[in-house]
């Protein structure tokens, strides 16, 4: 691990910690991050977008377990759609636990990704809680498809921008999928 990944990742924890606001590469489009367990942080997040908060926010975890602790009860099919998926996938889950009250939807769901991005998995294992993922736009606006794109409004209004690029690029949001405890399944965006 370099120093310049070190040092990024000691400064966003610490804004995390705080209850503040951070802009970070994920493993699909720049990402506003803050603490999922942080009701006040998760508002700056919909104050910050512009966003009325009944549009939930993504939360990206670490790992399996991770997930487990903050979903009542996890579908086996979401782990085969977990291993099986080549893009980045969020899936929508029933009873999540353990998070903001503002973070999760008004029917009581709550989209969750596991990242597979490098700097994403050490962020979240260092911060041990789960971190808000939401594209770093003013909501209705386009979704910045690098660095560059990203608004001065945007910018300004977050406490900490992680100084790395990308591992890869993806360029667009995730694929998102609705697991509902009832064995449903609907995908919402490809």
């Amino acid at each position: 691990m370099s120093q310049d990944f070190s040092q990024e990742l000691k400064k966003a924890v610490d804004v995390l910690q705080n209850g503040g606001l951070i802009l970070y590469p994920t493993d699909t489009v720049w990402g506003i991050g803050c603490d999922a367990t942080n009701e006040e942080a998760v508002k700056k997040v919909y104050t910050l977008k512009q966003r009325e908060d009944n549009k939930a926010l993504i939360c990206l975890v670490g790992n399996d377990a991770m997930l487990e602790r903050h979903i009542e009860k996890v579908p086996d099919l979401a782990y085969d759609i977990i291993d099986l998926t080549t893009k980045p996938t969020t899936i929508i889950y029933d009873n999540p636990k353990g998070v903001a009250k503002n973070l999760i939807a008004e029917d009581n769901t709550l989209a969750v990704r596991i990242a597979s991005d490098k700097f994403c998995q050490y962020l979240i294992n260092k911060f041990k809680k789960p971190i808000v993922s939401t594209s770093a736009n003013i909501s209705g606006q386009p979704t910045p498809r690098n660095k560059n794109e990203i608004s001065t409004v945007i910018l300004k209004g977050v406490d900490y921008i992680v100084n790395l690029q990308p591992e890869q690029n993806f360029e667009s949001a995730s694929s998102i999928i609705k697991l509902s405890n009832d064995g449903k399944v609907k995908v919402i965006r490809e």
